[in-house]
């Protein structure tokens, strides 16, 4: 037991100062230096060890704390009436009903409790006197914080005198200052814009300074005195993510700042009250009664409160808004559980550190820190080099995330992230993973930054710009490059291409960039991992250097770090190890697709990593990417050579992947001019030539002027389509396609059954998930019946189709008056073309 307490303090004393460190930095200067779900655990942890081990516990544990003390030397300091605590926090569904059941017991019969939002933004504590804003301070320690009342008062929704005049002669308002996100993403834009500014004109200051450095040059020789340089102007600095905008915002000087005034303010809550009459005192008695007379007061209050009375209500709101993040114009990170009756409340108290009638119910983070390992780039299907975050896997809103896009060379450097950094990583539902920025306050000096590779890492073309002013950087082997041609297969297999399921990311792999991760390979096996291929008779080769052996060849130092990463591993010892060469790919492009047959495929070998309980091990294996490995019989004394049982045949996969593109030859005209990979050219722009022409050669015969008159088209997709076929190897595509069997052209429509064309003229918009159709699916039956699918809503729109979990879609269609409908309603516009009234 003693042992257990020693490991218990030696732990608690390391979380201690970090979290003290954590709160100091966010309360009292808004930089924070880890993300809410960092801070959360290790509060947590800090608060478990004290609860099983008590003499860990003392009031001046940073488990007790409510924030910080306010800053010496900062804003001045102003004393809360009454204290302002934080909430007690639970993560799971389980501790949220352990606390239910643990007040259950004193509560009387009928109680209710009010559910709420929990808005991520800055505790601000307003005091009114007989109806006037007297002073505005945030939450600080919980018993002291900053005056910010000019900050306030900034703040349009904050009212300096309330409405009516049924005041008290004191009251406490305690309420949450947020950055709407709307104004958060436009204020960052002004940044950036304004950033875009700055960088010009320093460039230009940049040039003048040279020309003065070369005119002082001579000033000096003739014994002048030299010209003054320019300054340079330093860039701003962008917001991380609201939160942190409305911390610092509140705080800073400039009260006419467009930030200041983007602020907003929702009341959740009464602090000290003073001189209110009988009838005030009976209105203020609960939530609901004080949210009505805050509401009459002008004050705002949150129109998503709702009253609940069970434990399973509880959970319907959290079900509610758990998978609705984006829902509201600000960010919100959990649900905050409030026994309604204030008189009740009173009754319950507070334990040393928070009230045991509220419970702060958090949500799995969308924001967490991990450590950025390195910033690689990738080559898309057009040849866009891109930077990404290589970073320590780390669990955001219901997946793994080690990799994240950065976009191309500018974000970076906006971001201001560089290789090393401790950042913030964000994930919201389905949304790709983004990196927001460094974590500046860990730097240690050992960070790095990214630099922009000159060639291409998949095929050596050089990387450049392919016009003047294009802020892409490209690789110009458009041809032949296989990072490019593996993305443009995977697209001529996609839902808007040719449909052909089973020519995904593996496959194109395997056809184009098959030795894709032979680096990786050697890198492992230089590192001391494990290598394994398959042997003559089927048997596992296991390939693997000791350390002794890899220091003698100069592959690692005295430490094992890897000397040369270029060249891991000298080629004649990878020969004497039986290490495969490099593979030649199937595919130079992906003119040969349809020639392709099982057979040509048979000795195509790709590299995997070893996985074990889902997680990589460092190890890789070589493997037969489309045929089956064959099984042998082993040798035995009666038989001394090992025998064939079974011989390496077309996976089941491979001969699907050549079944449906067989398919393929024949479908719809406009899924093999997305098929083509011309840029700008996509499903909408595809159908709308294939409507109006019927044919490839017809749209190539009309020119550019008839092309680009087609709705949908216009002359820069006219261009782009046609201008394609000045290159030799595109037209060896459609050449070599049409001479494999496919026709690019569509069958007359007379001998086919016509579809009801019940949507013409209308544009509708689909969201959320049907049982009936798939995303893509619903949107091709509204354009089967003659419709316009589109992914926006506007006033143009005729009317959104509203499946589960709906979202901002649904909420934007109700604002603009544009009618919904279920998914039965929808059903019932496609046989009928009518509305419903």
């Amino acid at each position: 037991m003693e042992k257990n307490f020693d490991i218990a303090k030696a732990r608690w004393e390391e979380l201690a100062p970090i979290v003290k460190h954590a709160q100091d930095a966010y309360h009292s200067t808004g930089e924070p230096v880890m993300v809410d779900a960092t801070y959360d655990s290790l509060i947590h942890e800090m608060r478990a060890l004290e609860d099983q081990f008590p003499a860990l516990w003392s009031p001046q544990s940073p488990t007790m704390r409510v924030g910080a003390k306010v800053a010496r030397g900062g804003l001045p300091e102003i004393a809360h009436r009454e204290r302002m605590y934080s909430l007690q926090d639970v993560f799971s569904r389980e501790e949220l009903r352990q606390w239910y059941e643990s007040i259950a017991a004193e509560l009387p019969a009928g109680s209710r409790f009010t559910a709420e939002v929990k808005i991520d933004g800055l505790a601000l504590n307003l005091t009114y006197r007989r109806g006037m804003l007297e002073t505005a301070a945030t939450r600080g320690d919980g018993i002291t914080g900053e005056d910010v009342t000019p900050n306030a008062l900034a703040i349009s929704v904050i009212p300096q005198r309330l409405e009516g005049d049924d005041h008290p002669e004191l009251v406490e308002i305690r309420g949450e200052v947020y950055f709407p996100v709307v104004a958060f993403e436009e204020y960052n834009s002004l940044v950036e814009a304004r950033n875009e500014e700055i960088t010009r004109r320093n460039e230009e200051i940049r040039a003048h300074n040279v020309q003065i450095r070369k005119e002082n040059a001579a000033r000096r020789r003739e014994g002048l005195e030299p010209l003054p340089t320019l300054r340079t102007e330093p860039l701003l600095k962008e917001f991380v993510n609201p939160r942190n905008a409305a911390s610092g915002t509140l705080r800073q000087e400039d009260t006419t700042s467009f930030a200041l005034r983007s602020l907003s303010f929702i009341a959740h809550g009464i602090g000290y009250l003073e001189g209110a009459d009988k009838a005030l005192t009976a209105k203020l008695a609960t939530q609901e009664g004080v949210y009505e007379e805050f509401a009459s007061w002008g004050v705002p209050v949150s129109d998503q409160t709702a009253m609940v009375s069970s434990m399973e209500e509880i959970e319907a709101y959290l079900d509610k808004f758990q998978n609705a993040r984006d829902s509201l114009d600000h960010q919100f990170d959990g649900v905050v559980i409030k026994l309604e009756d204030r008189t009740v409340q009173e009754a319950l108290g507070f334990t040393t550190r928070v009230p045991r009638w509220a419970v702060a119910f958090k949500f799995p983070p969308v924001e967490v820190q991990t450590r950025l390992l390195d910033i690689r780039v990738q080559v898309g299907r057009t040849g866009r080099v891109t930077p990404y975050a290589v970073m320590e896997p780390v669990w955001v809103d219901g997946s793994t995330v080690s990799q994240a896009t950065l976009h191309n060379p500018t974000e970076v450097a906006r971001k201001g992230v560089k290789i090393g950094d401790m950042v913030i990583l964000r994930k919201a539902g389905d949304i790709i993973p983004e990196v927001l920025g460094p974590i500046e306050a860990l730097r240690d000096g050992s960070e790095r930054d990214f630099v922009m590779p000159t060639h291409c890492p998949a095929c050596g073309g050089e990387i450049r710009a392919s016009k003047e002013g294009d802020a892409d950087l490209r690789c110009q082997n458009t041809r032949s490059c296989p990072a490019q041609l593996t993305q443009r297969i995977v697209h001529i297999g996609s839902r808007g291409g040719l449909d052909v399921e089973a020519l995904g990311d593996e496959t194109g792999l395997w056809l184009a960039d098959p030795d894709r991760f032979r680096m990786d390979a050697l890198i492992a096996l230089a590192t001391g991992h494990k290598v394994t291929l398959e042997g003559e008779y089927g048997q596992a080769v296991n390939l693997k250097l000791s350390l002794a052996k890899r220091q003698e060849l100069g592959i690692v130092d005295e430490d094992g770090a890897i000397l040369n990463t270029e060249s891991v591993i000298p080629a004649p010892v990878l020969e004497s190890l039986g290490f495969p060469k490099p593979a030649v790919p199937v595919l130079e492009t992906e003119a040969g697709l349809f020639d392709l047959t099982p057979a040509s495929v048979e000795n195509v070998w790709i590299w995997q990593p070893v996985k074990k309980s889902g997680e990589e091990t460092g190890d890789w294996r070589y493997v037969r990417a489309a045929w089956t490995k064959p099984t042998w019989l082993k040798a035995t004394v009666a038989r001394p050579e090992p025998e064939l049982k079974k011989p390496s045949e077309p996976s089941r996969t491979t001969l699907k992947v050549f079944d449906q593109l067989e398919v393929a030859k024949g479908k719809e005209l406009w899924r093999k001019l997305v098929a083509l990979n011309i840029r700008h050219v996509g499903p909408v722009a595809a159908k709308a030539l294939a409507a109006t022409f019927g044919s490839l050669q017809a749209i190539r015969d009309a020119g550019l002027e008839e092309v680009s008159s087609v709705d949908g088209v216009g002359e820069v997709i006219a261009t782009s389509f046609l201008s394609w076929f000045e290159e030799e190897w595109h037209q060896e595509i459609v050449d070599r396609w049409q001479a494999s069997g496919v026709k690019f052209e569509d069958a007359p429509l007379s001998g086919q059954s016509q579809v009801p064309q019940t949507l013409a003229g209308m544009t509708l918009v689909a969201t959320g998930s049907f049982e009936g159709y798939s995303r893509d699916s619903i949107n091709e039956a509204i354009e089967a019946h003659g419709g316009k699918a589109t992914g926006s809503v506007s006033k143009k729109t005729t009317a959104v189709v509203v499946g589960e979990k709906a979202g901002s879609k649904e909420t934007k269609a109700i604002e603009l008056g544009v009618p919904t409908l279920t998914e039965e309603q929808f059903n019932r516009l496609l046989e009928t073309g009518e509305l419903p009234a």
